[in-house]
């Protein structure tokens, strides 16, 4: 007997934590995985670039939503994934992350009666405000099984009244994606198109309370603009560079002596950058524990975290969009900052695990779905 696994992803940071557990259940006997890609991303060329560097099979099936509102976007995915779900009838569809796609697949699995597996449960930056709290807190509460990757979130879910039998404290399988492919991120080939000389920061802005709210981004511009003793390697994101064009601010950037602006990077650059630069500045979850990691420095552009895990050592700090905030924050983390290490390397007293997550959560889902046939 197999176990029959229906994993929906929608965007590249799910891919990345996600591509540890396909590989993991590939090397587990009696797991079938397959992949069902909502499109959640416009830029799918990009996306399937991920499943190429990663090395991940096709998914089963592309439902190509694309970008559009919250509600538009998390009911159309809900709409074609259901005719899937009712096709495959899987014995667990597994949802990671906090996106608009693992919102509506747990949505959409949970009415359709079929047993919802969480990953990355329990992180919470208790902001209601933010789209990913609200997709975060709702997956969790529809969820048959939580997998979370922290202490913290443990505490979090239990704190929420969410029976203990629900929930196993994993770790985090975006540590594991990270544990495979750190060393390999020395490699100079990797950054060859990216002319770099000297300290520079390595910047990322994505969040829509940072890039659909004209005053943040404003800020944010403005103190990237302002940081003149560093350079700026800025990887642009499809959906910022349209509104920094349509306020007429990435002329401003472009033409700035100390910001070079990049179109969104591979997964292995992204790591590579962060493991050169001097700081980073970001407003991901994922690229702040990248971050955490690899020892540098880093500045978040927002009030709150659902990663307290990182903050602890001053190396990362959060920062309101404001620019004499963001100026501040960044010269206090890279003063706090230790020396960089030669090689990066796992760490065996990470508050997110040890690395293999992923073989627990796969092992988990086949011993559950066993005693449900006793």
């Amino acid at each position: 007997m197999a176990i029959e696994i229906m994993l929906v992803v929608g965007t590249r940071p799910q891919i990345i934590k996600s591509a540890p557990i396909i590989h993991a259940s590939r090397l587990a006997s009696g797991v079938r995985l397959q992949v069902v890609h909502t499109g959640q991303h416009y830029d799918y060329e990009m996306s399937k670039s991920f499943f190429g560097e990663l090395s991940l099979p096709s998914p089963r099936a592309s439902l190509n939503v694309g970008s559009g509102s919250h509600a538009w976007q998390t009911a159309e995915i809900m709409k074609r994934l259901e005719k899937v779900i009712r096709v495959d009838r899987p014995d667990y569809v597994l949802v990671p992350g906090d996106t608009n796609s693992t919102l509506a697949a747990a949505l959409v699995a949970a009415k359709l009666r079929v047993p919802v597996a969480h990953v990355e449960s329990g992180a919470r930056s208790y902001d209601m405000t933010m789209p990913e709290e609200i997709n975060r807190v709702v997956a969790d509460h529809s969820s048959n099984l939580l997998f979370a990757p922290t202490r913290n979130c443990l505490r979090n879910l239990r704190k929420e009244g969410i029976s203990r039998s629900r929930v196993t404290l994993t770790g985090d399988t975006h540590y594991d994606a990270f544990c495979k492919h750190a060393e390999s991120i020395t490699d100079p080939r990797l950054l060859r198109r990216i002319d770099i000389d000297g300290p520079f920061a390595y910047t990322t802005i994505h969040r829509a309370e940072n890039v659909d709210n004209r005053r943040n981004l404003t800020e944010i511009v403005r103190a990237l603009l302002k940081l003149k003793k560093l350079q700026i390697v800025f990887s642009v994101h499809p959906r910022t560079e349209s509104r920094l064009r349509k306020l007429r601010m990435l002329r401003r950037l472009r033409e700035s002596g100390n910001i070079k602006i990049e179109s969104p990077v591979t997964y292995l650059q992204s790591l590579a950058l962060a493991w050169r630069s001097t700081v980073v500045i970001t407003d991901s979850g994922g690229l702040q524990r990248e971050a955490f990691w690899l020892g540098r420095p880093c500045v978040v552009l927002r009030k709150t975290t659902e990663w307290p895990e990182t903050l602890h050592n001053k190396r990362t700090m959060l920062s309101p969009p404001v620019t004499r905030s963001v100026i501040s924050k960044t010269h206090k983390v890279i003063a706090h900052a230790s020396s960089k290490c030669a090689v990066p390397r796992a760490d065996r007293n990470s508050p997110f695990g040890d690395g293999h997550a992923s073989e627990r959560i796969v092992g988990l889902l086949l011993r559950r779905l066993l005693q449900r046939a006793k």
